[in-house]
């Protein structure tokens, strides 16, 4: 970060450190196909149509919120990965899956359904999802980030 104490609240300001490239990185490449499944019907996925189906009819979720989820994990995805608006990007995801960690599969316990011997997922992937999101919103995107170049650019002195 900056040495400059008002850089250090702006919600784009970042490290030149890779380790949250890392993390951003994965929780992005991790979440792109997810939001490609529902938004586009990708990777074996329903689609905009179905998804939204399933989330009104099935899961009983407001039509509004189904946008929203399915708009956060296809372009939150994209956010990352590019490491634009790092830290909203991060909190949106990371608030997307605790909030269907709590809806869908506490119930399920801790554990993955590793060996099927299971009724669903348990939590485990979702905390360490939390725990990717809460890095990011607490270090920005990192190194090759836009968030980074704009830091760049915005701290440059003036051409003369």
């Amino acid at each position: 970060m900056e040495n400059n104490p008002t850089s250090r609240c702006s919600l784009f300001s970042t490290s030149c450190s890779f380790g949250p490239t890392f993390v951003r990185l994965a929780l992005g490449v991790m979440m792109f196909p997810h939001g490609a499944q529902k938004l586009l019907g990708w990777f074996g996925g329903y689609g905009f149509t179905g998804t939204m189906q399933y989330f009104t009819g099935m899961a009983h979720i407001p039509y509004f919120l189904g946008v929203i989820v399915i708009l956060v994990e296809f372009f939150g995805a994209i956010a990352l990965i590019l490491g634009l608006a790092t830290r909203i990007a991060a909190f949106l995801v990371g608030f997307d899956l605790v909030t269907a960690m709590f809806m869908e599969h506490v119930q399920n316990g801790f554990f993955m359904n590793w060996y099927g011997n299971q009724k669903g997922e348990g939590m485990e992937f979702f905390i360490l999802v939390a725990g990717m999101a809460l890095g990011l919103i607490v270090l920005g995107g990192g190194a090759l980030s836009i968030d980074g170049a704009c830091r760049r650019l915005r701290a440059a002195p003036p051409a003369a």
